[in-house]
């Protein structure tokens, strides 16, 4: 997280709801030697206070959670890109990156297998939803066995979020004019991740 709070000073539910849209970000949690990460889709659950996912058996993160939970954190990246200091239409700037991450810390758990079927449901749907008028995909479709055979190769996780940080760097420490400036050039470059939604944020910041 970027340590200045002009950058931090984002309504949680906002944070929460750019975690809950996206959907996919980096798990990481301490392990013996270096810390351990994963790239995983999830879903927001109980009024945004938990998230459900699931693991692939041999991640060396689900093995660190079999015997009870443990702290972990959750971080959730949005648009980003290079800023040119001409962009802004002052002088005496330097080059800089804009950027928007959210931080989920709390308590990672392994739930019981049963539980499985019911998450990759509810996580599938949420993200077929997005994607109307096509007819939703429903794990029924899949033949029982090989369906049995995949599950068996997961584990279902819910992490309990405790705490939210974020970081919205959208150049609010520039005069308006100026980030609206920059972010009308942002648009026009592909000098990172989603440039026209980065200048969106840039503009409403």
């Amino acid at each position: 997280m970027h340590p200045n709070p002009i950058f931090r000073n984002e309504d949680v539910a906002r944070s929460l709801a750019f975690a809950e849209t996206t959907g996919f970000g980096h798990l990481v949690m301490n392990g013996d030697g270096a810390p351990l990460a994963a790239h995983i889709p999830f879903h927001l659950t109980n009024n945004r206070q938990t998230a459900e996912l699931h693991l692939v058996r041999s991640n060396p993160i689900a093995r660190n959670i079999k015997d009870g939970a443990a702290p972990a954190k959750l971080m959730i990246t949005g648009p980003h890109g290079y800023i040119s200091p001409d962009w802004y239409g002052i002088e005496d700037q330097v080059p800089t990156w804009n950027y928007v991450a959210v931080h989920l810390i709390g308590q990672l758990e392994m739930l019981p297998e049963q539980r499985l079927r019911d998450i990759i449901d509810r996580l599938s749907d949420a993200f077929e939803a997005k994607l109307a008028p096509k007819p939703v995909w429903k794990s029924t479709k899949m033949t029982p066995e090989v369906m049995d055979k995949m599950m068996r190769q997961i584990v279902p996780c819910q992490f309990h979020i405790e705490e939210v940080q974020s970081t919205w760097k959208l150049n609010q420490n520039k005069p308006d004019s100026a980030r609206v400036n920059a972010a009308n050039q942002v648009e026009n470059y592909d000098l990172g991740s989603d440039t026209k939604r980065l200048a969106t944020y840039m503009r409403e910041a």
